[in-house]
């Protein structure tokens, strides 16, 4: 479950970033923003408490809860989490 929840909020910072944002500001649409922004926000909150669900299970170490939490607000953060550092250690399904 939390593979699918990064992705889609990875997915949601990029198409903020490279799509909503460029659309705001170099084709006047802020309606693009303010959509895709608030989408984003909730996907980021879901992630988060998916995150804070698998650290105080002690399914994860802090290391790599904050990695996690790191990886969030980076652009393609989420999908090099999930490649690199889940490789070694699948958190458990909710």
């Amino acid at each position: 479950m939390f593979k699918w929840i990064s992705y889609i909020e990875g997915i949601s910072l990029l198409l903020l970033l490279f799509v909503a944002m460029p659309l705001k500001y170099f084709a006047g649409i802020p309606e693009a923003v303010s959509i895709v922004g608030m989408a984003h926000g909730v996907l980021f909150i879901v992630y988060m408490l998916f995150v804070a669900s698998y650290f105080f299970s002690r399914a994860w170490s802090f290391k790599t809860a904050l990695l996690a939490s790191i990886a969030s607000v980076i652009p393609f953060g989420p999908f090099v989490f999930d490649s690199r550092i889940l490789k070694q250690q699948r958190p458990p399904a909710l």
